[in-house]
């Protein structure tokens, strides 16, 4: 089906979309100019709309604002925004309503092979290998999902040769029927139980993206990962594996490198072994980052040469927000790792340093045990700074653990005032790093908006 004929099959019926925010705007803007009657739902009130409402109102759209925004839907067919759970549209479900989403219907129209990748950690920094690597051998790729930007309304320009690389959350996958040609599930742990109902429903939303696949696709699965282990053989076409633990008989692992002199990335196929990648090439710090590497390769065998995967190596110095690089004061470097909104994202921020670092961490509880946290904070950290709902919880994991010998600990009001003193507790050699390990919404829109703030204070510093 092709993204006109979607819209034709639309006319004349009535459509809701929730939430409008950025990544929906390019969706109500799409359906509004193709004559569809539609209403844009959102909790917010007129007044914090502005200029947007009047631009949506001139073009046709309804608005349905305020609290009660859910209440009562009815229309055709409902475009949920990824971050609401369906059981709140249950009541319009039950009155026939079609529920779907912007993704679900790229899917449905999208005319080139999609790759996507879902997980709890490293899904940016894998799709963004992937879409990278894929460029580089010279295919023309549309980068969106959770990454980049919304692709529904620019699907009439892509061709049939092109590649879409998506990042898909638990959320955008909940309801999906269509699953990508080459999906990647890099890993799972406990993660969003403030919005699943437990961690069976988060897992079941993960197993969309290759649940719906057919004999033609691909799958590629952890298999150091007790969870993405165990979909082995549950998947409807070919798998590729990876692991830094085992030899794997389709797929990536790590192996003594051909010089003898450290390891590197293999791939076995149907083909033989060989080595891509020696991990001394790779530019970005941290084995969470050989493992995304190799999720990567083996998502891309025989679409990427090995040449174009080591140059691309030995120069990507990784994505905004994750463990970024923000400057080097007084012999001090300054690390923006925003994106770490769970323990174990901020686990394997520090396990990415030899040294004991100065970490700046808290924000908002999303449901999530944190007991994992305070015996590797105790052994790799030498003072934490913490702020947000989540510092009495994070507090309370490092004291309690084994190992707790009395590691300095302090509670500030917001991140000026971590910062400050995260440079006055430093020496030359010294890394300080925002890891939150919690979410960015007790304080903040999202985690790129927590870690642009961070960036600018640290950058500030004289």
């Amino acid at each position: 089906m092709t993204l006109r004929e979607y819209l034709d099959a639309l006319k004349g019926k009535r459509a809701a979309v929730i939430g409008i925010g950025v990544s929906n705007q390019p969706l109500l803007n799409l359906l509004l100019e193709a004559g569809i009657d539609v209403t844009a739902c959102d909790k917010k009130d007129r007044d914090a709309l502005g200029a947007l409402g009047d631009e949506l109102e001139k073009m046709g759209c309804k608005l349905r604002l305020g609290p009660d925004y859910l209440e009562g839907l009815d229309q055709d067919v409902i475009f949920r925004t990824p971050g609401l759970h369906p059981r709140f549209l249950e009541a319009a479900r039950a009155r026939e309503s079609v529920l779907t989403s912007e993704m679900e219907a790229f899917f449905e129209v999208c005319p080139c092979p999609i790759l996507a990748v879902t997980g709890s950690d490293g899904k940016t920094t894998t799709t963004t290998i992937i879409a990278r690597l894929l460029e580089a051998a010279g295919h023309t790729v549309h980068l969106g999902g959770n990454i980049g930007h919304p692709l529904l309304s620019e699907t009439g320009g892509m061709k049939a040769e092109d590649a879409a690389v998506l990042e898909l959350s638990s959320f955008q996958l909940m309801t999906m029927t269509r699953s990508p040609h080459i999906a990647v599930v890099t890993n799972l742990a406990p993660n969003h139980l403030d919005v699943h109902k437990d961690y069976a429903e988060y897992i079941s939303a993960k197993e969309n993206i290759f649940t719906h696949q057919s004999g033609e696709d691909i799958a590629v699965f952890n298999a150091d990962n007790e969870v993405t282990r165990s979909f082995v053989g549950r998947q409807g076409g070919a798998l590729r594996t990876f692991s830094r633990r085992e030899t794997v008989e389709r797929g990536a692992y790590l192996a003594p490198d051909d010089a003898g002199e450290g390891q590197a990335i293999w791939m076995s196929n149907e083909n033989g072994r060989r080595q891509v990648l020696p991990l001394a090439e790779i530019k970005l710090p941290g084995i969470h980052n050989v493992e995304n590497y190799m999720a990567a390769i083996a998502a891309v065998d025989r679409l990427v040469p090995d040449k174009i995967i080591r140059d691309f190596a030995k120069n990507f110095g990784g994505v905004e927000h994750r463990i970024e690089l923000v400057r080097e004061l007084d012999g001090v470097r300054y690390y923006n790792d925003s994106i770490a909104s769970s323990p174990s994202r901020t686990i394997a921020g520090l396990n990415s340093f030899p040294e004991k670092v100065i970490l700046i961490a808290g924000g908002k509880d999303k449901g999530i045990s944190y007991d994992s946290l305070g015996p590797v904070v105790n052994e790799r950290v030498k003072h934490l700074i913490l702020c947000g709902a989540t510092a009495g919880v994070i507090r309370s994991s490092v004291e309690q653990a084994k190992n707790y010998s009395g590691l300095e600990i302090v509670e500030v009001e917001d991140y000026h005032q971590a910062v400050s003193l995260a440079r006055s507790r430093s020496e030359a050699g010294d890394v300080v790093i925002l890891s939150p390990a919690s979410t960015s919404f007790d304080r903040f829109d999202n985690f790129m908006e927590r870690g642009r703030i961070f960036k600018e204070i640290v950058n500030s510093l004289k």
